[in-house]
Protein backbone atom coordinates (compact mmCIF):
# COMPACT_ATOMS: atom_id res chain seq x y z
CA UNK A 1 0.00 0.00 0.00
CA UNK A 2 1.03 3.21 -0.89
CA UNK A 3 2.20 5.86 2.11
CA UNK A 4 -1.11 8.29 0.89
CA UNK A 5 -3.48 5.69 1.35
CA UNK A 6 -2.43 5.34 4.88
CA UNK A 7 -2.96 9.36 5.63
CA UNK A 8 -5.56 10.91 7.33
CA UNK A 9 -8.24 12.73 5.52
CA UNK A 10 -7.29 16.48 5.06
CA UNK A 11 -8.72 19.61 3.94
CA UNK A 12 -5.84 21.01 1.91
CA UNK A 13 -3.89 18.57 -0.64
CA UNK A 14 -2.23 15.68 -0.64
CA UNK A 15 -0.11 14.49 -3.77
CA UNK A 16 1.73 11.52 -3.85
CA UNK A 17 5.76 11.54 -5.30
CA UNK A 18 5.23 15.17 -6.16
CA UNK A 19 8.02 16.87 -7.85
CA UNK A 20 10.53 19.11 -5.47
CA UNK A 21 12.84 20.63 -7.88
CA UNK A 22 10.69 23.12 -8.98
CA UNK A 23 10.39 24.05 -5.27
CA UNK A 24 14.14 24.66 -4.98
CA UNK A 25 16.10 27.29 -5.60
CA UNK A 26 19.05 24.77 -6.75
CA UNK A 27 16.20 23.27 -9.04
CA UNK A 28 17.67 20.12 -8.54
CA UNK A 29 16.14 16.94 -6.58
CA UNK A 30 13.90 14.17 -6.15
CA UNK A 31 10.17 13.52 -5.43
CA UNK A 32 8.08 13.89 -2.16
CA UNK A 33 6.64 10.35 -1.06
CA UNK A 34 4.10 12.78 -0.38
CA UNK A 35 3.35 16.29 -0.35
CA UNK A 36 0.88 18.07 2.00
CA UNK A 37 -0.85 21.84 1.51
CA UNK A 38 -2.69 22.16 4.30
CA UNK A 39 -5.60 24.20 4.34
CA UNK A 40 -5.00 25.89 7.75
CA UNK A 41 -3.18 25.59 10.94
CA UNK A 42 -6.26 23.56 12.86
CA UNK A 43 -6.02 21.63 9.35
CA UNK A 44 -2.39 20.75 10.39
CA UNK A 45 -3.12 19.89 13.41
CA UNK A 46 -5.57 17.27 12.61
CA UNK A 47 -3.53 15.84 10.39
CA UNK A 48 -0.63 15.80 12.63
CA UNK A 49 -2.89 14.38 15.65
CA UNK A 50 -3.76 11.38 13.48
CA UNK A 51 -0.54 10.85 11.69
CA UNK A 52 1.30 7.37 12.57
CA UNK A 53 4.41 8.41 14.82
CA UNK A 54 6.60 6.34 12.67
CA UNK A 55 6.08 8.37 9.15
CA UNK A 56 8.53 11.00 8.72
CA UNK A 57 7.87 14.61 8.57
CA UNK A 58 9.51 17.73 6.78
CA UNK A 59 8.59 21.08 6.30
CA UNK A 60 9.59 22.92 3.09
CA UNK A 61 9.58 26.75 2.90
CA UNK A 62 10.82 28.50 -0.63
CA UNK A 63 13.61 26.31 -0.96
CA UNK A 64 16.36 29.25 -0.97
CA UNK A 65 18.49 27.37 1.54
CA UNK A 66 18.07 23.65 1.38
CA UNK A 67 19.23 21.15 -1.15
CA UNK A 68 16.99 18.18 -1.95
CA UNK A 69 18.96 14.92 -2.92
CA UNK A 70 18.36 13.44 -6.20
CA UNK A 71 16.24 10.44 -4.62
CA UNK A 72 13.94 12.82 -3.09
CA UNK A 73 12.45 13.20 0.41
CA UNK A 74 10.57 9.46 2.21
CA UNK A 75 7.41 10.36 4.06
CA UNK A 76 5.87 13.67 4.26
CA UNK A 77 6.67 17.19 2.96
CA UNK A 78 4.79 19.86 4.65
CA UNK A 79 4.58 22.87 2.44
CA UNK A 80 2.80 25.48 4.79
CA UNK A 81 1.24 28.30 1.86
CA UNK A 82 -2.23 29.91 0.67
CA UNK A 83 -4.09 32.56 2.86
CA UNK A 84 -4.02 30.05 5.82
CA UNK A 85 -0.40 30.71 6.63
CA UNK A 86 1.04 34.00 4.50
CA UNK A 87 -1.53 36.60 6.53
CA UNK A 88 0.33 39.46 7.84
CA UNK A 89 -1.44 42.24 9.98
CA UNK A 90 -0.10 45.00 11.88
CA UNK A 91 -1.21 46.51 15.16
CA UNK A 92 1.06 49.69 16.42
CA UNK A 93 4.45 48.75 16.51
CA UNK A 94 3.68 44.53 16.21
CA UNK A 95 3.41 42.65 13.08
CA UNK A 96 1.63 38.98 13.05
CA UNK A 97 3.13 37.04 10.20
CA UNK A 98 2.22 33.37 9.18
CA UNK A 99 4.96 30.90 8.80
CA UNK A 100 4.31 30.82 4.81
CA UNK A 101 4.80 34.67 4.61
CA UNK A 102 7.54 35.64 2.05
CA UNK A 103 10.01 37.74 4.53
CA UNK A 104 10.20 40.33 1.66
CA UNK A 105 6.61 40.98 2.17
CA UNK A 106 6.97 41.21 5.74
CA UNK A 107 9.95 44.32 5.34
CA UNK A 108 7.48 45.49 2.69
CA UNK A 109 4.28 45.36 5.25
CA UNK A 110 6.91 47.09 8.12
CA UNK A 111 7.71 49.91 5.78
CA UNK A 112 4.17 51.27 4.97
CA UNK A 113 3.92 50.99 8.81
CA UNK A 114 6.88 52.93 9.69
CA UNK A 115 8.19 50.03 11.80
CA UNK A 116 11.93 50.02 11.56
CA UNK A 117 14.11 46.88 12.58
CA UNK A 118 12.93 44.68 9.90
CA UNK A 119 14.22 45.99 6.78
CA UNK A 120 16.82 43.27 6.90
CA UNK A 121 14.57 41.16 6.17
CA UNK A 122 14.10 42.19 2.23
CA UNK A 123 17.82 40.33 2.11
CA UNK A 124 16.71 36.97 3.38
CA UNK A 125 14.92 34.99 0.52
CA UNK A 126 12.49 33.03 2.04
CA UNK A 127 9.67 32.83 4.30
CA UNK A 128 8.44 33.45 7.70
CA UNK A 129 9.14 29.51 8.48
CA UNK A 130 11.97 29.26 7.57
CA UNK A 131 13.39 32.76 8.95
CA UNK A 132 12.65 31.45 12.30
CA UNK A 133 14.06 27.83 12.20
CA UNK A 134 17.49 29.53 11.71
CA UNK A 135 17.56 32.59 12.91
CA UNK A 136 18.14 34.10 9.73
CA UNK A 137 19.41 37.35 9.02
CA UNK A 138 22.28 39.32 7.16
CA UNK A 139 24.71 39.99 9.78
CA UNK A 140 25.21 40.79 14.29
CA UNK A 141 22.18 42.91 15.22
CA UNK A 142 20.17 41.97 11.92
CA UNK A 143 18.44 38.59 12.52
CA UNK A 144 15.03 37.66 13.39
CA UNK A 145 15.75 37.06 16.98
CA UNK A 146 16.44 41.08 17.06
CA UNK A 147 12.64 41.69 15.65
CA UNK A 148 10.81 38.35 17.02
CA UNK A 149 8.64 38.80 19.87
CA UNK A 150 7.00 35.29 20.33
CA UNK A 151 6.49 32.50 17.81
CA UNK A 152 4.08 30.02 17.83
CA UNK A 153 4.83 26.07 16.65
CA UNK A 154 2.83 23.09 16.52
CA UNK A 155 4.31 19.37 17.13
CA UNK A 156 3.55 15.93 15.91
CA UNK A 157 1.05 15.73 18.58
CA UNK A 158 -1.07 18.47 17.38
CA UNK A 159 -0.44 20.70 20.17
CA UNK A 160 -0.21 24.37 19.46
CA UNK A 161 2.32 26.50 21.55
CA UNK A 162 3.13 30.47 22.03
CA UNK A 163 7.09 30.53 22.68
CA UNK A 164 8.53 33.65 24.21
CA UNK A 165 11.55 34.50 22.45
CA UNK A 166 13.85 33.90 25.28
CA UNK A 167 12.52 30.16 25.11
CA UNK A 168 13.89 29.82 22.03
CA UNK A 169 17.53 30.26 22.36
CA UNK A 170 18.88 31.50 19.22
CA UNK A 171 22.33 31.70 18.21
CA UNK A 172 24.08 32.13 15.23
CA UNK A 173 21.96 30.56 12.63
CA UNK A 174 20.51 28.48 15.09
CA UNK A 175 16.98 28.07 16.91
CA UNK A 176 16.88 25.34 20.16
CA UNK A 177 13.27 24.30 19.71
CA UNK A 178 12.82 20.63 18.45
CA UNK A 179 12.36 19.79 15.47
CA UNK A 180 9.48 17.93 16.37
CA UNK A 181 7.57 21.59 16.58
CA UNK A 182 6.30 23.50 13.37
CA UNK A 183 6.46 26.93 13.34
CA UNK A 184 3.26 28.33 12.02
CA UNK A 185 3.20 32.10 13.23
CA UNK A 186 5.59 35.05 14.46
CA UNK A 187 5.08 38.33 16.16
CA UNK A 188 7.78 40.75 15.51
CA UNK A 189 8.18 44.40 16.57
CA UNK A 190 10.22 47.56 15.89
CA UNK A 191 10.47 51.64 16.95
CA UNK A 192 8.43 53.22 14.82
CA UNK A 193 10.69 55.39 12.42
CA UNK A 194 10.82 57.32 9.24
CA UNK A 195 9.50 55.63 6.23
CA UNK A 196 11.78 57.60 3.52
CA UNK A 197 14.88 56.01 5.99
CA UNK A 198 13.34 52.50 6.09
CA UNK A 199 13.03 52.43 2.33
CA UNK A 200 16.47 54.15 1.94
CA UNK A 201 17.56 51.16 3.99
CA UNK A 202 15.62 48.52 2.99
CA UNK A 203 17.16 50.28 -1.15
CA UNK A 204 20.64 49.63 0.12
CA UNK A 205 20.37 46.08 1.04
CA UNK A 206 18.69 45.48 -2.29
CA UNK A 207 21.29 46.85 -4.00
CA UNK A 208 24.32 45.28 -2.19
CA UNK A 209 22.58 41.73 -2.67
CA UNK A 210 22.42 42.30 -6.74
CA UNK A 211 25.96 43.93 -6.57
CA UNK A 212 27.40 41.50 -4.39
CA UNK A 213 25.20 38.11 -5.02
CA UNK A 214 24.59 35.68 -7.75
CA UNK A 215 20.88 36.37 -7.27
CA UNK A 216 19.71 35.78 -10.41
CA UNK A 217 21.31 32.19 -10.85
CA UNK A 218 20.08 28.90 -9.74
CA UNK A 219 21.42 29.34 -6.24
CA UNK A 220 20.79 28.31 -2.24
CA UNK A 221 22.70 31.38 -0.61
CA UNK A 222 25.32 31.29 1.67
CA UNK A 223 26.59 26.97 1.38
CA UNK A 224 28.44 27.49 4.76
CA UNK A 225 28.40 29.84 7.91
CA UNK A 226 31.00 31.69 8.98
CA UNK A 227 33.55 30.28 11.47
CA UNK A 228 34.08 32.67 14.35
CA UNK A 229 36.02 35.22 13.37
CA UNK A 230 36.38 34.77 9.86
CA UNK A 231 34.32 34.63 6.92
CA UNK A 232 33.19 31.75 4.72
CA UNK A 233 33.60 33.00 1.43
CA UNK A 234 37.23 34.32 2.43
CA UNK A 235 38.26 30.97 3.41
CA UNK A 236 37.15 29.44 0.07
CA UNK A 237 38.16 31.44 -1.99
CA UNK A 238 42.36 31.20 -0.32
CA UNK A 239 41.56 27.61 -0.93
CA UNK A 240 41.10 28.21 -4.55
CA UNK A 241 37.47 27.62 -4.69
CA UNK A 242 36.33 30.68 -6.88
CA UNK A 243 34.48 28.95 -9.93
CA UNK A 244 35.76 25.56 -8.74
CA UNK A 245 33.47 23.12 -11.11
CA UNK A 246 31.99 19.75 -10.64
CA UNK A 247 29.97 18.92 -13.25
CA UNK A 248 27.40 21.32 -13.53
CA UNK A 249 27.73 22.94 -10.40
CA UNK A 250 30.47 25.45 -9.51
CA UNK A 251 31.75 28.27 -6.59
CA UNK A 252 30.32 32.02 -7.81
CA UNK A 253 32.93 33.66 -9.78
CA UNK A 254 31.02 36.70 -8.10
CA UNK A 255 30.43 35.85 -4.45
CA UNK A 256 32.52 31.99 -4.00
CA UNK A 257 30.42 30.86 -0.72
CA UNK A 258 27.59 30.64 -3.47
CA UNK A 259 26.72 27.40 -5.66
CA UNK A 260 25.73 27.91 -8.80
CA UNK A 261 23.44 25.27 -10.72
CA UNK A 262 24.58 25.93 -14.41
CA UNK A 263 21.50 24.19 -15.35
CA UNK A 264 22.84 20.54 -15.60
CA UNK A 265 23.90 19.90 -12.14
CA UNK A 266 22.64 17.24 -10.20
CA UNK A 267 21.95 17.48 -6.50
CA UNK A 268 24.94 14.71 -5.81
CA UNK A 269 27.11 17.46 -8.02
CA UNK A 270 26.46 20.44 -5.78
CA UNK A 271 26.76 18.12 -2.30
CA UNK A 272 30.47 16.95 -3.39
CA UNK A 273 31.28 20.43 -4.58
CA UNK A 274 30.68 21.65 -1.05
CA UNK A 275 32.37 18.79 0.73
CA UNK A 276 35.06 19.25 -1.78
CA UNK A 277 35.59 23.02 -0.82
CA UNK A 278 34.91 21.72 3.07
CA UNK A 279 37.64 19.49 2.66
CA UNK A 280 40.02 22.28 0.77
CA UNK A 281 39.35 25.04 3.61
CA UNK A 282 40.68 22.60 5.96
CA UNK A 283 43.67 21.21 4.35
CA UNK A 284 45.02 25.12 3.56
CA UNK A 285 43.70 26.70 7.08
CA UNK A 286 42.87 24.16 9.33
CA UNK A 287 39.04 25.52 9.88
CA UNK A 288 36.27 22.86 8.85
CA UNK A 289 33.26 25.23 7.71
CA UNK A 290 29.50 24.07 8.37
CA UNK A 291 26.92 23.90 6.06
CA UNK A 292 24.17 26.60 6.38
CA UNK A 293 22.26 24.96 3.57
CA UNK A 294 20.05 22.42 4.55
CA UNK A 295 20.52 18.78 2.96
CA UNK A 296 17.47 16.43 3.04
CA UNK A 297 16.52 13.19 1.26
CA UNK A 298 18.01 10.33 0.19
CA UNK A 299 20.75 10.28 -2.79
CA UNK A 300 19.97 8.06 -5.87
Amino acid sequence: MDLIDTLPPVRGALTAQARLSDRSWFGVGGPAEVLFLPADVEDLQSFLANLAPDVPVMVLGRGSNMLIRDGGVKGVVIKLEGPGFEAITVEGNRITAGAGAADLSVAIAARKAGIDGMTFLVGVPGTIGGALRMNAGIGPGKEMRNALVAATAVNRQGEKRRFALDELAYSYRHCDLGPEWIFVEAELAGPFGDKEAIAAAMKDHQDYRRKNQPINKKTGGSTFKNPEGHSAWRLVDEAGGRGYRVGGASMSELHCNFMINDGSATAADLETLGETMRAKVKATSGIELQWEIKRIGEPV
